[in-house]
């Protein structure tokens, strides 16, 4: 049977780490500040930001929630995003995804302040990461946590063969990049490969497909270490991963529950982002 990676008690830890840090800066007269732009009624992006808003507050972290109508122009978003941008106090800035249909996402995404780009989706931090430059920079939230886990654990990457399903900007590809960075020999593919002809021999493996049942028991070996992104309702509407839990666990070295796996490392990095941006920047 599989050791549970323990996500709730992992972010609990961080998120002390990040009070300590924050308590530190308040000493030396610095509070960091993130700042959420969130565009339209969106009610999951609404709860989210929410969760975001009052985490920060309980960690000392000052919070800035931008609430615009769903008719807000592209124009009238990057007035915001600039009043942001060029802000002193403000040191990390994210932008709610999804937004409006009218207004290009991925444009928007690239004019954030590339030192204040807390998500680590800013074009020129994708670029770094993917060039494994030496410098601070920020990384997308949910990988740059998986990452933390794997280390807490102590889970071997150097040379260990990691496939990761799905391809997303948010965790698909910079989690690659991070694998490969990290010395393992990585394959990136879609619910829609034969996923076992990629996972039988994987000795890690990342599902970040939305999609019930991308993994069960045929497609791991004895001892691999499943990591489970996805956030999917079954057929009784209980909250389950990508990965078909009860039978992996029983072969699996190491496994993420769903819930409490992956989901509390995404806002505690948030966090702890927040914190480093603050302390890269000119404030302290």
């Amino acid at each position: 049977m599989a050791t549970i990676i323990d996500g709730k008690l992992l972010a609990k830890k961080l998120n002390e780490d990040t009070k300590t840090n924050v308590n530190k800066m308040k000493k030396q007269g610095v509070i960091p500040c993130l700042a959420v732009i969130i565009v339209g009624n969106d009610q999951a992006s609404k709860r989210y930001v929410r969760s975001k808003h009052k985490k920060a507050e309980q960690l000392g972290i000052k919070s800035i929630v931008k609430e615009l109508p769903e008719e807000t122009t592209e124009t009238e978003l990057l007035k915001v995003l600039n009043e942001y941008n060029h802000n002193n106090d403000i040191n990390a800035i994210l932008i709610q995804s999804p937004l409006p249909k009218h207004i290009n996402e991925k444009y928007i995404m690239g004019q954030i302040n590339p030192k204040k780009d807390v998500d680590g989706f800013q074009i020129i931090n994708s670029g770094k990461l993917f060039l494994n430059e030496a410098e601070n920079y920020p990384v997308a939230c949910t990988p740059k946590g998986i990452m933390k886990m794997l280390n807490e654990y102590n889970i071997e990457l150097v040379g260990k063969k990691a496939v990761v399903i799905g391809r997303s900007t948010i965790v698909g590809r910079p989690m690659a990049a991070l694998l490969i960075n990290a010395g393992a020999e990585v394959s990136v593919i879609n619910h829609y490969a034969n996923v076992s002809d990629y996972t039988k021999n994987a000795d890690i493996i990342v599902s970040a497909t939305g999609k019930l049942h991308t993994v069960t028991k045929n497609d791991v070996k004895q001892g691999a270490t499943i990591i489970d992104v996805g956030q999917n309702l079954d057929e009784t509407g209980k909250l389950v991963g990508d990965v078909d839990y009860q039978e992996v666990y029983e072969i699996a070295g190491y496994i993420t529950p769903v819930p409490g796996g992956v989901g509390p490392m995404t806002i505690s990095t948030l966090m702890t982002q927040t914190v480093e941006l603050t302390k890269w920047s000119d404030s302290l």
